[in-house]
């Protein structure tokens, strides 16, 4: 991918101009380092990133690509220095030199053409649902189930969408989807540098939303949370968003959802960053856990605010990951240490990456990895 050096100052104005004013506050006591899950598998410097910027000087090589934006680091900062829009910054000058891992390029452009970052065809954008009988939303549905790329084009991530769809049907759910008209909500090719292309994209969903009379929209991925719930009020636009976690919980108390039939497996469930640090979901998804009858829910190490990244996040779910600095490896080794032989999440990119690390086990180590969702629905 090469290297290049910005600008005198032009990295750090446009750190700043994207919210990152923060940067002036870093006094290099290294504790972004001490805590950056990177450091587990290999040297990652994030104060020298930040160092850098702050007088202006960067060199950005394959250094500004290893961030997964997990924001363990923004969550320790005794100074609270923004590292996240710090490193996003650099990704964008980076973008604007046409800078870009061959990876990123080839997402770019799927998404540009087709409306994923899976390169699938926008037309087969509905083709998960057939068979499911899901009518198509309109201005009297209740709610849009919004179910993420990734579960629409990949084949094992499309079971989560299914799982989530018989749920809501079984609890009586008012629910319908949309086709082709939205696309990819942009979260994490934002978090890769292409501010202009998550904006195309964002206003086209913005548009087809208001257009549709959507108000409520139900997603399975964390992703897409932060984007409509958090990122999209940036377009003066307000929808009322709910991640499946939360909306399941309030069903089953409400006794919307009920069990017939025990789980009789022992669980330990991984706090997705973008559902955790990032929108401070914790609660939820174990009190659903602890209803279902039959489960031994136990905790690994780092759970809740100290959860340990699966490293899909900052647009890494699309780029390669040596093996031995695989992160969802050491996450799946903690999950093993527990006993459990489920391993639960409630997030598409942590799904996919603890099922490639499952791959990996040797002998009589084994582990199932699921969904909630998936729990949930041979239980009901």
């Amino acid at each position: 991918m090469g290297e290049s050096v910005a600008p005198l100052k032009e990295a750090r104005d446009l750190i700043i101009e994207v919210g990152g004013e923060s940067l002036k506050m870093c006094y290099q006591c290294a504790l972004c380092d001490t805590v950056c899950p990177w450091n587990l598998v290999k040297t990652f410097q994030v104060r020298a990133l930040v160092r850098q910027t702050q007088f202006g000087l960067s060199e950005m090589g394959e250094e500004i690509w290893q961030c997964a934006t997990c924001k363990n680091c923004v969550d320790r900062c005794p100074r609270g220095v923004q590292i996240i829009d710090i490193v996003v910054g650099l990704r964008r000058i980076s973008s604007e030199y046409s800078i870009l891992p061959q990876s990123i390029r080839s997402v770019r452009a799927s998404l540009s053409e087709e409306g994923n970052p899976w390169s699938g065809k926008r037309e087969e954008r509905e083709n998960w649902s057939e068979g499911l009988s899901i009518k198509t939303f309109t201005e009297d549905t209740e709610f849009l189930y919004f179910p993420c790329c990734t579960q629409i084009y990949d084949q094992r991530a499309r079971k989560v969408a299914i799982a989530t769809v018989n749920i809501l049907k079984k609890a009586g759910i008012n629910f319908g989807i949309i086709g082709s008209e939205v696309v990819c909500c942009g979260e994490s090719i934002r978090k890769a540098g292409e501010e202009s292309l998550y904006r195309s994209l964002a206003k086209q969903n913005i548009k087809t939303f208001i257009e549709k009379g959507v108000k409520s929209i139900i997603v399975s991925s964390p992703h897409c949370y932060q984007s409509f719930k958090k990122e999209y009020s940036e377009f003066k636009v307000s929808f009322n968003v709910i991640h499946i976690s939360e909306f399941l919980a309030e069903l089953i108390n409400a006794g919307r959802i009920e069990f017939t039939k025990e789980y009789r497996k022992r669980v330990t469930y991984h706090d997705p960053c973008y559902l955790g640090r990032h929108n401070g979901i914790y609660d939820q998804p174990r009190e659903i856990l602890k209803h279902i009858p039959g489960l031994d829910l136990i905790e690994m190490d780092n759970s809740r605010e100290n959860s340990l990244c699966c490293g899909g996040g900052g647009a890494r779910i699309w780029m390669d990951t040596p093996k031995g600095e695989r992160l969802s490896d050491l996450r799946l080794e903690q999950a093993l240490k527990t006993g459990a032989t489920v391993l639960a999440t409630f997030c598409p990119y942590c799904m996919l990456n603890f099922e490639d690390s499952a791959l990996n086990l040797e002998g009589n180590r084994a582990i199932e990895i699921k969904d909630v969702t998936e729990i949930i629905q041979d239980v009901i």
